[in-house]
């Protein structure tokens, strides 16, 4: 798998979060990872079809999502992943998703996008020991958020 099929995603994810979040988020290094589940995690999975098929996996701690998701509700303190709070974040990673398909669109790549599906860490056994090229996003007193591309 070629590194420059994440950087529709990970140019999409910073242009997003600093306009949905306010914060302009630092890049982590990438690499190939397995993903794999783990407690108290939240992903959200979008499919690619056409020129470029696989997934694209948001992943990130609870902790992380209520953050963002306070934030998206004007700073209403969300305590728990609730219908309300599981509908932002896969909006937030369907705005990005959306994006990188529409740099993708521009560099010649025509691809459609599925909307998003949410899993907490019980529910996401499916994709474990799965190889993904990964990158995480680092946002400064809300945490990391990693992208993850598989291609098949």
């Amino acid at each position: 798998m070629k590194a420059e099929v994440i950087n529709p995603f990970l140019e999409s994810a910073r242009n997003v979060i600093e306009q949905v979040i306010q914060i302009s988020p630092s890049t982590g290094t990438l690499g190939v990872k397995e993903i794999s589940s783990q407690q108290d995690h939240i992903w959200i999975l979008i499919g690619m079809t056409g020129q470029m098929k696989g997934d694209i996996v948001f992943g990130l701690h609870e902790q992380v999502a209520l953050r963002m998701v306070s934030i998206m509700m004007g700073g209403f303190v969300i305590t728990e992943m609730d219908e309300m709070g599981k509908s932002a974040i896969s909006e937030l990673s369907n705005m990005i998703s959306g994006n990188a398909s529409t740099i993708l669109s521009n560099q010649g790549v025509n691809v459609d996008i599925t909307p998003p599906q949410v899993y907490h860490s019980e529910g996401f056994a499916e994709f474990s020991s799965r190889k993904a090229l990964s990158i995480p996003l680092k946002m400064d007193g809300i945490g990391e958020l990693d992208i993850q591309v598989m291609i098949s």
